[in-house]
């Protein structure tokens, strides 16, 4: 029968263990490999100064219970932090994060490359409640102290960028940070802990769209926010506060999905080190964007600071009208367009950044497509690709 995972006091198991065995107790479910599924509002108390006092383990089904907590601690574990709170999406996660280290009045800097719907977040929801935000470039570095401002508060970064895969120096930025007492926040959900940890590099707030990686099948919405010892109190009393909960029933996919992120992840990861390259050497392709190929950009800050790369990526083409583009991605089989990525199935959509950056300008050269390279057979996936760059030569 599995044991509970070890307390963080005591030696550490390898994460591919510690994805199998944390967060989960069979002694405490009835022996059952899984922590069963608890749906449930009312927690009743035994005695009335039990209940004044709220002090059993559970006061509220809004307030956790077994399932979410089984995988908040098992992701604990992961994160090497503080604590984990559970929120509904990987944008939630973002603005939850964000608005428990921020108040009127107070300067956010966001980095350029955010995930678009981070930006709305910002400008939108931020500003309505006297929160600026000033952009800058993803590749800033230690130069971000010359941004900072009296009322500067939190430092947002997302590394790599989201659809042009820009590395951040992050040990830089966060070094800037700490000598002033700012917060900062990292949108992890390319990486995960598995290949980068936020918080061994001095991130305060780890934050990952568990809708991805985390869930692995494309069939949940979830995020994740992991706090530091400086930073969770407030993470988590704001997230009380708000009323944020996690359905139990996609708690429990996340667990299940746990298990097996070490797996999936490192087929992702071979797959789509295959297609970059594949790519690479194709006559209608400019240039790989992808952080583990050693001619790109922020290749040195990877390889320094991950132990790994999924299976996301950009890849820019030679200019050819948008036409042959579209054919290009209509003529694909095996690759779905859709707007998410992380589940075992290949996806590829079409982007521009242009009309959103503005700390930095985007010219990639040429029309710019994303994919993420599922589990299917890499053979399989270059014979579709094949097709699909066929069919672009003849609208070209």
């Amino acid at each position: 029968m599995a044991k509970q995972s070890k307390s963080k006091n005591s030696p550490a198991y390898a994460v591919e263990t510690e994805l199998v065995i944390g967060g989960r107790d069979p002694q405490h479910s009835y022996g059952f490999v899984n922590t069963p599924i608890v749906r449930g509002s009312t927690v009743l108390s035994q005695t009335v100064a039990e209940l004044e006092a709220h002090a059993g383990r559970y006061t509220y089904g809004r307030r956790g219970n077994p399932t979410t907590e089984g995988l908040e601690d098992a992701l604990t574990q992961l994160e090497g932090s503080a604590g984990v709170v559970l929120t509904p999406s990987g944008l939630s996660a973002v603005s939850i994060a964000l608005l428990s280290v921020l108040g009127s009045g107070d300067h956010l800097l966001m980095v350029d490359t955010a995930y678009q719907p981070t930006r709305r977040v910002c400008d939108v929801v931020l500003k309505r409640y006297g929160i600026e935000t000033t952009y800058y470039d993803p590749l800033i570095g230690a130069d971000i102290a010359g941004l900072l401002r009296p009322n500067t508060r939190a430092i947002f970064m997302e590394s790599p960028g989201s659809q042009s895969l820009e590395v951040q120096d992050v040990p830089a930025i966060v070094a800037v940070a700490a000598e002033r007492g700012i917060c900062t926040l990292i949108d992890n959900t390319w990486a995960t802990p598995l290949f980068f940890r936020p918080h061994d590099a001095g991130v305060d707030l780890s934050i990952q769209a568990g809708t991805k990686y985390l869930g692995g099948h494309s069939d949940l919405n979830i995020g994740t926010i992991s706090g530091n010892a400086r930073v969770f109190g407030r993470l988590k009393a704001t997230h009380g506060d708000l009323g944020i909960t996690v359905a139990p029933e996609d708690a429990y996919l996340a667990a299940r999905g746990l298990r097996t992120m070490a797996v999936r992840l490192a087929r992702h990861q071979e797959s789509g080190l295959a297609i970059a390259r594949w790519l690479a050497g194709r006559a209608e392709v400019l240039r790989v964007l992808h952080p583990a190929l050693p001619d790109d950009p922020g290749h040195s800050l990877w390889k320094r600071d991950f132990k790994g790369a999924s299976g996301l990526f950009s890849f820019i083409l030679k200019p050819v009208p948008k036409a042959a583009v579209d054919g290009f991605l209509d003529e694909l089989e095996l690759f779905g367009l859709g707007f998410s990525w992380g589940g075992f199935e290949s996806l590829a959509i079409p982007f521009d950044c242009t009309p959103y950056r503005t700390a930095t300008r985007w010219q990639p050269g040429g029309p710019a497509i994303r994919v993420h390279i599922g589990l299917e057979n890499t053979d399989d996936l270059i014979a579709d690709l094949t097709r699909g760059f066929a069919r672009l030569a003849t609208l070209s």
